[in-house]
């Protein structure tokens, strides 16, 4: 089974880094990268990810709000919170 990921933080470079590495592992696909919390859920309905890897700040919403958003939105999508 392949869990498909969410990647979601303001940093660029933190973010083409972690897909690169999760890119690396059979059992993991980046199905969505945003660079704002208020770009979360609309990729998570469009894409449908198992989970939301969220940076804590963020612009537009931190990964709280964006959390608490998909939550309503997108129970099924679980979320890590990066700090």
């Amino acid at each position: 089974m392949t869990v498909r990921l969410l990647l979601a933080d303001d940093q660029e470079l933190v973010r083409a880094a972690l897909c690169a590495l999760l890119d690396l592992e059979v059992d993991f696909e980046v199905v969505a990268s945003v660079g704002r919390g208020d770009q979360v859920a609309q990729a998570a309905i469009a894409h449908r990810p198992d989970v939301a890897l969220l940076d804590i700040e963020m612009p537009g919403l931190d990964g709280l709000a964006a959390a608490a958003v998909l939550a309503t939105q997108l129970p099924s999508c679980r979320v890590v919170i990066l700090t």
